[in-house]
């Protein structure tokens, strides 16, 4: 079974995240939008196919990287994650809400050993080339 088939994002506290967004736009030439920056790519098995994944800020008090306490999260592109979710319950993983389904994917997050939050999220890639229509950092 095909389970992580990439990286789907990276997400990490700041006090900031507007100026944070504003000096990576300005010094490193991110491509902005109200989440971080959508940086776009193309599928390593499919080269027509585009994917995409997002760089995010969070306010330092937010609660969505909960239970963990790390100041960053991970989000891991998976194949079918109804599948691999029963595979991770058999394994004993801890599995922190249930699947939850949006136009643009699904997604569930389960917790590592060491008390990362993981984000896994089946994507759906072409609602993002329709909507960013090329504003994305490449």
């Amino acid at each position: 079974m095909k389970k992580v088939t990439g990286i789907g994002g990276i997400f990490f506290k700041t006090p900031d995240p507007a100026k944070i967004k504003d000096w990576y736009h300005k010094n490193l030439g991110l491509v902005v939008d109200a989440y971080g920056s959508p940086f776009e790519f193309r599928n390593a098995d499919d080269h027509d196919q585009i994917n995409y994944l997002q760089w995010s800020p969070f306010k330092e008090d937010t609660k969505y990287f909960e239970p963990s306490k790390k100041e960053f999260m991970i989000n891991y592109r998976v194949a079918d994650l109804e599948a691999l979710v029963e595979e991770l319950k058999k394994e004993g993983v801890t599995i922190c809400d249930n699947i939850e389904t949006y136009d643009y994917g699904k997604f569930i997050h389960i917790m590592d050993p060491d008390g990362n939050k993981i984000e896994l999220w089946e994507p759906i890639d072409q609602v993002f080339t329709d909507s960013l229509k090329g504003k994305t950092t490449k």
